[in-house]
């Protein structure tokens, strides 16, 4: 089995984590305190890299670390590693979404997709990458209360009908960006033993 901490500081997105994965391949738990990690990186990942080699010096242990996004075609240079900062500081997820929803008003060109990238730092000279995309389409309202960030506003392709992400709560577990991309390591580190 290999055990992992999670770069970040937060149990909740540690125990989602860990359900993503197989507890008897990959085990994930919280580091024991937060790190700012200054996110400077032009790819999803450079950023995710950072933030493993700062929890690997930090704790000496390995890491998983992740650095995901929303990349609208319309809107080329303003979400991808900018979608947490997208429209400046102090605004909600919603917010976000909001602003997203009204700087697509009247454009025809919606498709979209989420992307995750796991980096998995076992130490300086084993790292591995993992990558997972969700295809889709950005809606024209803000619909569903599950899910959080963008999952309102975003129709996955894959899905049957009209249903933003954030209506789908069961459909994403299962097929979600992160879940992808935790399914390819699973299998990677699985196969390795």
């Amino acid at each position: 089995m290999l055990d992992l901490i999670l770069a970040s500081g937060n149990a909740h997105k540690a125990s989602e984590f860990a359900e993503l994965f197989d507890s008897k391949v990959i085990s994930i738990r919280a580091a024991s305190k937060k790190l700012e990690v200054i996110e400077d990186g032009s790819t999803y990942f450079a950023n995710a890299l950072l933030k493993a080699e700062a929890y690997y010096q930090e704790f000496k242990t390995p890491v998983l670390a992740d650095d995901s996004g929303l990349n609208v075609l319309a809107l080329p240079q303003e979400l991808g590693i900018y979608s947490a900062r997208f429209g400046g500081e102090g605004l909600s997820d919603s917010d976000r979404a909001h602003l997203l929803l009204k700087k697509m008003e009247g454009k025809k060109e919606r498709e979209a997709y989420f992307i995750c990238v796991l980096c998995v730092y076992l130490n300086p000279k084993e790292i591995f990458y993992f990558e997972g995309r969700l295809n889709g389409s950005i809606g024209h309202s803000y619909r569903g209360s599950a899910g959080f960030g963008y999952d309102p506003v975003f129709i996955p392709s894959e899905a049957e009908g009209e249903l933003s992400l954030s209506e789908l709560n069961d459909w994403k577990n299962k097929n979600s960006h992160r879940s992808l991309a935790a399914g390819f390591a699973q299998k990677f580190f699985l196969n390795r033993s």
